[in-house]
């Protein structure tokens, strides 16, 4: 058994540099494939049970770890959707018939749909804002769209929020005539502005702001449809006020105080908005106003596309308004080196590797997102070159060994001669 022994331990030997050399070889034919984790043979011994005095000769057992773990060098591009992790974690895609899997290939570009897929034709998938802040679904993939940009969509959002800041004149007194709020002909009120709000169709709403003085530091704001005004006059506005509220002030410091604090009212064929008061004053100087805004936007193409560092994808109109569109998550393992590896730089979890957990960049352990990088192979060429050298030269001497016991077989078969 010795001399089988010996030949079976040179094939041994020759299969286990051969599997080093097979690992050398994918390493550099994938020296400079986006995300890339280079790959490694690890050997242990096998050792055969030894009886009477004879030595029964083993062998070697080869296993390919992958060092998914160790993070390539980021290689800063000029496309908005090439992407990479800084740290741990591994974006979620997913291939043509919905299997979801792990990878760090980030060169993502749009495809004929709009869904951004990369060069191995996996698909990105994330979390949408569509019906509101996204959470992420912990313990596996349920919840996760592919993310598809358009730039021929159009999109129009109401108003639902906006602020009004300035002065209201401290010196002010109560008009003898109705209030605004009345809508009579007659109302009479002490200062007037507009603002303008977007409905449901993004089509602008001109609103008319009435503010008329009640009483030492008591007010009385009320809010116009100006399309419903009458021509000439404004009051009477077909339909009454859309809102009124009433606003106290301190009259030693001209701050706001009491309750109300804003004004909250339907826009015409749109949305509820609450128009916050709450920077407004009563100084000793005429009406001034310093900021008024007010959120919604006309209907607007998409312009391009932003990606932050915690993964939002935000488009940003023509109009120069941004929207979140999608939150890309983070997947991670306990054991990302344990992963098994799949055609296309793609990975999915194993026994050795624990459960894939779902999060969102920054978060714990998570790394970060970076948008206009991607991630290159963690191969070193000099340190695969001085491999395959050794590697080369341990197949040769197992060869030498296998050769030298085949000698020897034909001596001991050439005995009975």
């Amino acid at each position: 058994m010795s001399l089988y022994g010996m030949m079976r331990t040179g094939v041994s030997g020759m299969n286990a540099q051969a599997n080093r050399l097979s690992a050398v070889a994918d390493n550099i034919a994938n020296s400079d494939t986006t995300g890339y984790k280079r790959s490694s043979a690890e050997f242990s011994t096998l050792i055969m049970p030894t009886t009477g005095g004879a030595y029964n000769s083993g062998g070697v057992t080869t296993t390919i770890r992958s060092a998914i773990n160790s993070q390539g060098v980021l290689q800063y591009t000029t496309s908005v959707s090439d992407l990479a992790v800084n740290g741990d974690g591994f974006f979620v895609v997913q291939d043509p018939s919905g299997t979801p899997y792990l990878t760090r290939a980030g060169a993502f570009v749009p495809d004929a749909q709009g869904r951004l897929v990369n060069a191995a034709g996996y698909q990105l998938m994330a979390y949408s804002y569509a019906n509101g802040e996204p959470a992420a679904t912990a313990n596996g993939f349920e919840g996760l769209v592919p993310v598809q940009i358009s730039d021929q969509d159009m999109t129009a959002t109401p108003s639902t929020e906006g602020n009004f800041a300035g002065n209201l004149p401290a010196g002010a007194t109560p008009p003898a005539g109705p209030l605004p709020s009345t809508n009579s002909a007659t109302a009479e009120y002490t200062s007037k502005s507009s603002l303008v709000a977007y409905d449901n169709l993004g089509n602008k709403v001109l609103l008319d702001v009435y503010f008329t003085n009640t009483g030492a530091g008591t007010w009385e704001v009320s809010v116009f449809d100006q399309s419903k005004a009458t021509p000439g006059t404004s009051f009477p506005y077909t339909g009454g006020a859309l809102g009124t509220a009433n606003l106290t002030f301190d009259t030693t410091t001209g701050k706001l105080t009491g309750a109300t604090t804003g004004i909250s009212f339907t826009v015409p064929n749109g949305s509820t908005l609450n128009l916050d008061l709450s920077k407004l004053t009563q100084l000793g100087t005429g009406f001034t106003v310093s900021d008024a805004k007010v959120n919604g936007n006309a209907p607007s193409a998409i312009e391009k596309v932003q990606i932050s560092e915690d993964g939002i994808i935000y488009a940003q109109y023509q109009d120069g308004s941004t929207k979140p569109l999608y939150k890309i998550p983070l997947a991670d393992v306990q054991s990302p080196d344990n992963l098994t590896a799949m055609p296309g730089n793609v990975y999915v979890q194993s026994a050795d590797s624990g459960a894939v957990q779902i999060g969102f960049a920054n978060e714990g352990k998570l790394g970060s997102v970076v948008s206009g990088a991607l991630e290159n192979s963690n191969v070193d060429i000099a340190e695969e070159l001085t491999n395959m050298i050794a590697a080369q030269r341990s197949y040769t001497a197992n060869s030498k060994v296998f050769q030298t016991g085949s000698d020897l077989m034909d001596v001991l078969v050439n005995l009975k001669r």
